[in-house]
């Protein structure tokens, strides 16, 4: 793995919320990681969660319109917790280590993997922020994404819009089945050019969990395939929102409490490691 991260490279993140890397992992990394995330997603069955029996494609509260955003991708969440040879590609505390250089934390826990395919002809992701969904409130928040094939304008690539992490307000605007919905609340950003991540299979980017982006519809008849996962800053607490957690731990939460369970969001990697 590439896993080296530059203060240049720091500096082009926190301008612009998000940076592309090229080369994340080589050709047999990458067929490792496609090798092992496809049983992980089969053994579960299409099972969304690990704590639950909603299928992915059905309605869980995050995203209540099953029919249309059962069409932008196949989502399998948290599939650290159900494979061990997941758990040993995402959490590894290099790619930890560089979540918490780029987001200038003192250090990074999980929040939550997904595997995300897009199918043949899987509808588009409109433009939205993530963070607002989750359960704490930290502009620091960031996610990894993975191409595990390669992603072109054609199949359905990320688009990013620089600069909008420090616009983007923790009001939490929902996933529309519109593309450009989003706009109503950032309307300066309906009048700038995204950037495209157009990247080959191993490569990779983050992006700021306040940064505004988009992914295209699969306009092919091949899939899509990526894993990603969110990081919280070390130190977050609750902010009241289930988002992903299991009803239990959800339900012995009170806002202000820290998330620092290991079991449901272990920390990968901290600056008082080295």
């Amino acid at each position: 793995m590439n896993t080296t991260i530059t203060q240049a490279q720091i500096n082009e993140y926190q301008k612009n919320g998000f940076i592309i890397i090229d080369d994340f992992l080589n050709p047999e990394e990458v067929a490792h990681w496609k090798k092992t995330i496809d049983k992980a997603v089969a053994d579960r069955q299409g099972r969304k969660f690990p704590h639950s029996e909603v299928k992915t494609g059905e309605s869980d509260g995050i995203n209540a319109d099953a029919e249309y955003f059962g069409k932008v991708f196949d989502q399998i969440i948290n599939l650290w917790m159900t494979d061990k040879e997941v758990k040993k590609l995402i959490l590894d505390p290099k790619i930890g280590k560089m979540a918490t250089l780029l987001s200038e934390s003192e250090g990074i826990r999980a929040w939550h993997d997904q595997s995300l395919v897009k199918q043949p002809w899987g509808n588009p992701t409109a433009w939205h922020v993530d963070t607002p969904f989750w359960s704490f409130t930290h502009r620091e928040a960031l996610s990894i994404w993975i191409a595990l094939e390669d992603v072109t304008i054609e199949n359905g690539c990320l688009h990013f819009m620089p600069g909008s992490h420090r616009d983007t307000k923790f009001k939490e605007p929902g996933i529309s089945a519109n593309m450009g919905d989003i706009f109503k609340d950032y309307p300066k950003y309906a009048m700038v050019d995204p950037v495209v991540s157009v990247i080959k299979a191993g490569s990779c980017s983050f992006h700021n969990g306040m940064c505004l982006h988009a992914a295209s519809g699969n306009m092919t008849t091949k899939t899509r395939k990526a894993m990603t996962c969110a990081f919280m800053p070390d130190g977050s607490t609750f902010n009241g929102k289930q988002n992903v957690l299991p009803d239990e731990y959800f339900a012995s939460l009170k806002e202000g409490d820290l998330l620092n369970n290991e079991n449901q969001n272990p920390l990968i990697w901290h600056r008082s490691w080295e």
